[in-house]
């Protein structure tokens, strides 16, 4: 039975060798930068109902709660990327990873410096009035939550929305379509911080074991999915990616 230290530098290897990499994260990186999550007995869906404050549904019906959830999700705490966050960007920069695919929200995997992120839900950079059209960045809307004000439009519509994907809603096909094709073509795929219960996201690892990738998993606790990885690490993505990419920067010198 290998330990940490022993699976760290496998997957190192693994990765060193990779012609093409994708790495794909979900909730679990977000978390280690202050971000909630969604499931298990602290999650913000025991505190909230994702009918009201996250669907298409309750969003048309009561915008408000929406914005009053975002609140939390993003601003209680300002989060910044984490050292999982640099490690991913950091391999990219290096030539190994070719994608980064998201479930995440939060545009953290941009602000650490990765290049080539496909947000399966969508992010909460651009937000758009569903009347008038018009579109705001984050950092404008950011300023309106800070100061407690009523999210509506300069034309007065309240239905200001995020480009993100609410349930009721259909994932931008163009994002996994090209999501599936990297999933399909690359020989190393890589799950951070998931526990792979979303789907058709969750799909995505056995489009890359079924063309013959190796696959790697770093999350904090087991998945029901473990057992197809090859390398299979539980521990906290910010203190194992660093270290995953010191072993790559040893082999490949």
């Amino acid at each position: 039975m290998w330990g940490i230290d022993e699976k760290i530098e496998v997957a190192g290897e693994i990765i060193a060798n990779a012609r093409h990499a994708v790495v794909f994260t979900g909730a679990g990186v977000s978390a280690e930068s202050g971000v909630p999550t969604f499931r298990g007995k602290d999650g913000l869906w025991t505190r909230y109902d994702p009918e009201e404050v996250a669907s298409i549904t309750g969003f048309r019906r009561n915008p408000r709660a929406f914005w009053n959830f975002s609140k939390e999700l993003l601003l209680k705490k300002k989060a910044e990327p984490n050292p999982a966050h640099y490690a991913i960007a950091e391999l990219e920069e290096m030539g190994i990873v070719k994608a980064v695919i998201t479930q995440n929200v939060d545009m953290l995997h941009q602000r650490a410096g990765s290049k080539v992120v496909y947000e399966l839900h969508g992010s909460m950079e651009f937000v758009d009035c569903l009347d008038c059209g018009k579109t705001y960045r984050w950092d404008e809307i950011e300023k309106i939550l800070e100061r407690d004000e009523d999210m509506k439009c300069q034309c007065g519509c309240p239905y200001l929305k995020p480009r993100v994907v609410l349930f009721g809603e259909q994932l931008p096909a163009d994002v996994l379509s090209a999501s599936i094709e990297e999933s399909k073509k690359c020989d190393v795929f890589m799950v951070v911080g998931s526990s792979l219960v979303v789907y058709p996201a969750a799909n995505l690892p056995m489009y890359a074991k079924n063309s013959g990738a190796k696959l790697i998993i770093v999350n904090a606790e087991r998945t029901h999915a473990d057992d197809y990885f090859d390398v299979v690490i539980h521990g906290r993505a910010g203190e194992v990616m660093p270290r995953i990419v010191e072993a790559v920067k040893r082999l490949r010198r």
